[in-house]
């Protein structure tokens, strides 16, 4: 079977994985990973000699690699390379596949010379955009800027290849240049084909293989050479299959922005419904094409998201004019706020007043707002580290706490000795909300810890004057509306925050309990339709992915 064929006959494969980077805008954090795939493939086939044809009138790499010797050795007479260790030589156990006849295998360090930076690095501050010569940074895929300064030009005999300590990128470079940072490597190759040698070093695995060790574990590698012709032929070929890549790409990623304008439009009107019977009709509308609305993890995430918000607004359930007034419910969590103040002197509290401009979401008119620091004892913990131990009590961190749920996972530990000291704000229990106050700003989870723990830095736990309403606040804490409030209240450049007197005064809204339990039981029940989906695609991406693993090693 044919490159090409095997790319056209499994496109379904290629296209159809797509995972969502967080954090990141939908073109942006988006990554096409069939197609990723399918590059890493072409690599692969193409450094084992599955690429093109053999032609058994080529010159033998063999040759090609005594020449790359001679020339070497030149440039040392030349005084223009330092003369290069000694290399062992290449044990059957160290090859890690069988070559085709014509090539040869070598130490990667043989096939290439360094060039060394002429004089300093360029600080960042001194690029600009304007100047004489591009700026080349190790860490990015982008020319950073231009320099004046004719010095520290570096003036490449052929294509090089930029490569750095402190990153894997590897870039292919065709033109003279200024080198930007610390640890820039320069890779020249000799003899061998610059594009095929580019491709080649892209085909090592250097990922998560040690900060400031990526160069020593590249020079590690074995280097395949084929027949210089041989080279020119992979080359031309890599290119042809990788401008179809960039095709499927650009097709792939149009389609993509495409479901999601239409998504978003959907969910939009669905946010946008007056009451719950109109939600009811787009509800049934969008379930006619569940199929092919929400066949994406983003677009499952946001059906999420636009059903948190609809319970918030009051349009998921329908109201019950028998109901008591939330009114009811507020005067008794502010009598049970009162008490707490004046017997235990809690000092968790916030303005009475709200204002009409703090209003920021438009509910029924029985729901009542409250602020959030008169809804709940604040046991707050940031500023202080504990000492952290093997085992002992259990530690709960910013690291836990999830969006919805409490992970296990990274289990930490503090002694019984520090428990007992670290806990004297308060002790957190099952059924007040945790919530991260910095990186990640606004994870919120309720608590469903049997045994105790104590509560780490960046973190606050919620605990509910009237615990009723636990179940409502988790879904409203979660809700786009709340998180944007504390998006605009935050602070910090890099790692956002919210103090906690500015987080007692965002305003939150109260349905009637009753009313509560209804959206409560609404939302589970939507929420596990959602889940269902999500599971469904990962089975189908499993599917994909076995389909693709066996595609490739019948290819390789």
């Amino acid at each position: 079977m044919s490159t090409e064929q095997l790319i056209t006959d499994h496109l379904d494969l290629w296209t159809g994985a797509v995972t969502r980077k967080s954090g990141r805008s939908a073109s942006q954090g988006r990554e096409l990973t069939g197609i990723k795939k399918l590059r890493e493939l072409i690599l692969e086939l193409a450094v084992r000699g599955k690429l093109v044809e053999q032609d058994p009138n080529d010159e033998p790499a063999s040759v090609l690699l005594e020449r790359i010797a001679e020339k070497k050795a030149q440039l040392v007479k030349e005084g223009k390379i330092k003369k290069p260790k000694k290399l062992p030589s290449i044990t059957q156990e160290e090859k890690p596949f069988e070559l085709p006849n014509g090539w040869v295998w070598s130490r990667l360090p043989e096939t290439y010379y360094s060039i060394s930076p002429n004089g300093k690095n360029v600080k960042s501050s001194e690029v600009s955009e304007e100047g004489s010569f591009p700026v080349i940074d190790q860490g990015k895929s982008h020319i950073a800027g231009y320099h004046n300064d004719e010095s520290l030009v570096i003036h490449i005999p052929n294509p090089v290849i930029i490569f750095g300590d402190h990153t894997t990128a590897r870039k292919y470079i065709d033109f003279d240049f200024v080198t930007g940072a610390d640890g820039t490597k320069i890779l020249c190759p000799v003899l061998i084909e610059p594009k095929y040698f580019h491709f080649s070093l892209l085909h090592y695995d250097l990922e998560n293989r040690g900060y400031a060790r990526h160069f020593k574990i590249l020079n590690e590698q074995l280097f395949a050479i084929p027949p210089t012709e041989e080279q020119h032929r992979i080359v031309a070929k890599v290119d042809e299959l990788m401008t179809l890549c960039d095709r499927l790409e650009q097709h792939t990623g149009d389609q993509l922005d495409a479901h999601e304008v239409l998504v978003d439009t959907l969910l939009e009107a669905l946010t946008r419904a007056e009451d719950a019977d109109e939600v009811a009709a787009q509800w049934a509308r969008l379930a006619e094409h569940f199929d092919t609305l929400f066949t994406t993890e983003a677009s499952i995430e946001k059906l999420k998201q636009a059903i948190l918000q609809l319970a918030v607004m009051g349009r998921l359930v329908e109201q019950d004019p028998n109901d008591k007034p939330a009114s009811v419910l507020v005067n008794a969590i502010i009598d049970e706020r009162n008490r707490l103040k004046d017997d235990e002197g809690m000092r968790t509290k916030a303005s009475d007043t709200i204002d009409e401009h703090e209003i920021y979401l438009s509910t029924p008119t029985h729901w009542s707002w409250i602020k959030l620091g008169n809804t709940a004892k604040f046991i707050d913990y940031r500023g202080r580290t504990p000492n952290k131990i093997k085992s002992g009590k259990r530690l709960i961190t910013a690291k836990n706490i999830r969006q919805g749920y409490i992970d296990s996972s990274p289990e930490e530990f503090i002694s019984e000795e520090d428990y007992l000291e670290w806990m004297t704000r308060g002790f957190p229990r099952t059924g007040d909300t945790l919530f991260t106050t910095e990186a990640p700003l606004g994870n919120v989870a309720n608590i469903n810890i049997q045994e105790d723990f104590a509560l780490a830095q960046r973190a606050i736990c919620f605990q509910w004057h009237m615990g009723c309403i636990a179940q409502f606040m988790l879904i409203q804490l979660m809700a786009s509306a709340f998180q944007e409030q504390l998006k605009e209240k935050s602070n910090g450049m890099t790692a956002t925050g919210i103090k906690s007197a500015k987080l007692k005064e965002i305003p939150v809204v109260l349905p009637p309990i009753s009313e509560q339990h209804r959206i409560v039981a609404r939302v589970d029940e939507l929420m596990a339709l959602c889940n269902q989906l999500k599971a469904c695609l990962n089975d189908a991406d499993e599917t994909r992915k076995h389909l693709a693993k066996s595609v490739v090693a019948q290819a390789i």
